[in-house]
């Protein structure tokens, strides 16, 4: 995934979140571990595993770093201004650890993640009474750095990809009906804005009896819906060559999954066979969030894309071609260095050529150690501020139209959660919306058809189309 595509496909997901996990205990002596996570869907899936890992040692979730025994800030490193995020945190965090020392207790303090990765030793000076320091690739090695960490202070930020892979835990609770399954690590493509590859290194490919292991004891534990995650997910290869495309072809035959998603895929790494998925398998959600961050060849060329805007609506034509229902969320960058009037224009063009249903959106900010960083022709921030306006504005027009006219269609929806209200359950479409109806409990972690009846810019409303008996059959 590229920058800022790497807050994936969900419309308005929040950018910061904790992590409750349960999970099992080997150890009776339980402890309290607090995980913070900011950003994407890897960095969620990464602080599960960190649970999953600690969970031998007799850590438990909970939901306040207040009286934790250990707590860990997994950091995200593409939003301004994500160090001194970073920093605000952990001055509360202090205070918290004062106080259990003054009562005679230890609180270790760990920060992880990408900003870890790329100022781990800066951290460690500025925030002495930091007790580890580790990036995206070393978690693994958590058991490892936790007994360090009680006599000396633990910095590792080591891109380790392969034995990662090689040495999680199966998964210590249920995931979920919908959840994440990591299959791919890194990026290689070294877009001029973005600081993934310096922060999550080369890309890697994990094999494919774990990927399968994995979405089997998911399937098992009640997982229906599994989104493969990759910072260039669609640039998975297997040891024999099989490619993204061969692999949803495998998990589709995973008895209990019932839908399969992917992201964040890159333009250039499209292929045949993945063509061929989005036409054949059903369990293919037809929905792909590919990110194009601009519709002008000039920035495109200037951000290193290695694609155009022509290319890239031939691909989103081609895709339409072989699974007509299909629908599209991006990204898109406003304001990148030297971006001329002219040249935004033709991103608003080319989103009114291929219509989007959800997307995301940003104003260029400058991130130290990119090749973005040292050029010049820097947009002023009004005209950023300005010309986001406009973009948004015409994206949400067309959110909302996407939304409006699944009003009077039935949509099969997974409901995994509580609604708001009494009666009601929280669920996702095969388009990803959000959707609450008044459905009974029973119906929590199942794939269900519901009539739509109601829609905006951001969510849609329903009612369930399937009886409770015959749900119950």
């Amino acid at each position: 995934m590229c920058s800022h595509s790497f807050y994936g496909y969900r419309f308005l997901l929040a950018l910061t979140s904790n992590f409750p996990f349960k999970t099992g205990c080997m150890n009776t002596n339980t402890k309290k571990l607090y995980i913070k996570t900011w950003g994407c869907q890897m960095n969620e899936y990464d602080s599960r595993r960190m649970a999953d890992v600690l969970a031998p040692l007799g850590y438990t979730a909970v939901d306040t770093p207040d009286n934790a025994d250990m707590v860990i800030l997994n950091t995200c490193h593409i939003r301004e201004k994500a160090t001194e995020k970073v920093f605000s945190d952990l001055g509360r965090i202090k205070t918290n650890k004062e106080e259990k020392a003054a009562r005679g207790e230890k609180m270790l303090v760990a920060v992880a993640g990408c900003v870890a990765q790329a100022e781990g030793e800066f951290i460690a000076k500025r925030a002495p009474f930091v007790d580890m320091v580790f990036g995206p690739q070393t978690y693994h090695l958590l058991p490892e750095m936790v007994a360090k960490a009680v006599g000396q202070r633990v910095i590792n930020t080591e891109f380790t990809t392969e034995s990662k892979f090689d040495n999680l835990p199966a998964e210590n609770g249920a995931t979920g009906a919908s959840a994440f399954l990591s299959i791919q690590e890194g990026c290689d493509k070294f877009c001029t804005f973005c600081v993934v590859p310096y922060t999550r290194g080369a890309e890697y490919s994990r094999d494919v009896a774990g990927i399968v292991a994995e979405a089997k004891r998911m399937a098992d534990m009640g997982t229906k819906d599994i989104t493969l995650l990759g910072q260039n997910v669609n640039a998975w290869h297997g040891p024999n060559g099989e490619t993204l495309g061969d692999l949803l072809y495998i998990l589709n035959d995973i008895a209990g999954i019932e839908q399969l998603r992917y992201m964040t895929s890159h333009p250039r790494d499209m292929h045949d066979r993945l063509y061929d998925a989005h036409r054949d398998l059903p369990k293919v959600m037809p929905y792909l969030h590919l990110p194009v961050q601009s519709g002008s060849d000039a920035v495109l060329k200037a951000m290193n894309r290695k694609h155009t805007a022509a290319e890239f609506i031939d691909t989103v034509a081609r895709l339409k071609s072989v699974r007509p229902d299909i629908a599209f969320s991006s990204d898109f960058i406003v304001g990148f260095p030297g971006e001329t009037e002219a040249q935004f224009e033709e991103t608003l063009a080319l989103i009114h050529t291929i219509g989007f249903a959800a997307s995301y959106s940003f104003k260029y900010s400058s991130r130290p150690g990119t090749p973005a960083a040292q050029m010049g022709g820097l947009v002023r921030e009004e005209v950023k501020t300005e010309r986001l306006a406009r973009l948004q504005e015409l994206l949400k027009i067309q959110h909302t139209q996407f939304n409006t006219n699944c009003i009077g269609q039935t949509l099969n929806v997974l409901f995994d959660g509580k609604g708001n209200k009494d009666g009601q359950l929280y669920g996702r479409t095969p388009y990803n919306q959000a959707i609450h109806a008044q459905a009974s409990e029973r119906m929590l972690g199942q794939v269900v058809p519901v009539n739509i009846t109601g829609a905006n810019a951001i969510a849609l409303t329903g009612i369930v189309a399937t009886s409770e008996s015959v749900l119950a059959a």
